[in-house]
């Protein structure tokens, strides 16, 4: 009988092993950023700047799948002129209906093994959401190692048609026909 116990607890031992080293390795290639920045800036040269920055953006990378998931709320994004601000949110991007944008896509032919301290280059493809439209976004991104996170960075247009967002005439002038989107995550192993 002790016999069969032993055997038994050993069995058991080694299925806790096991699992507790395959929700590891599940845990291995999943990053999280919960401070994640974006900017976007639709200034005219002559005119008061159109710009803001989000600084609490959430962005999700599987480096086992090359995934990459993030989401803003529209509320949080921040002006100079809280005018402004209010434009933006009522509006604009009428974030009361729409509040948030995701993106979601994946990097192409990168190997997360190999990337180092120094930048490189990798495509990201995917779809950004934003007022209950898509729009297919395709960029190159700066990747790095910094300790042991991941530091994502890197910029695309987008223009407001793109999101049926419609600027009046008397503005029309002042707000770029262009949006630069400029992106900094640093993520950290989940």
């Amino acid at each position: 009988m002790k016999a069969t116990n032993k055997i038994i607890i050993q069995l058991l031992f080694s299925v806790v092993v096991l699992l507790s080293a395959s929700s590891l390795l599940n845990a291995q290639g999943k990053y999280i950023d919960k401070k994640g920045k974006i900017t976007f800036e639709a200034s005219e040269e002559l005119f008061e700047p159109v710009k803001a920055t989000n600084e609490s953006v959430t962005v999700i990378l599987n480096t086992e799948t090359n995934e990459i998931a993030s989401l803003a709320l529209m509320k949080s994004f921040r002006f100079k002129n809280s005018l402004m601000e209010e434009h933006f949110n009522e509006n604009y991007i009428e974030s009361e209906t729409y509040p948030k944008a995701t993106f979601k896509g994946n990097l192409l032919d990168v190997d997360f093994s190999k990337i180092t301290e120094t930048n490189t280059e990798v495509i990201v493809d995917g779809k950004i959401e934003l007022r209950g439209k898509e729009k297919e976004i395709r960029t190159t991104l700066n990747i790095k190692k910094s300790g042991d996170s991941i530091v994502i960075q890197g910029s695309f247009n987008v223009t407001p048609a793109d999101f049926d967002i419609e600027i009046p005439s008397i503005v029309k002038n002042k707000i770029a026909k262009e949006i630069n989107v400029s992106l900094d995550f640093k993520l950290n192993q989940k």
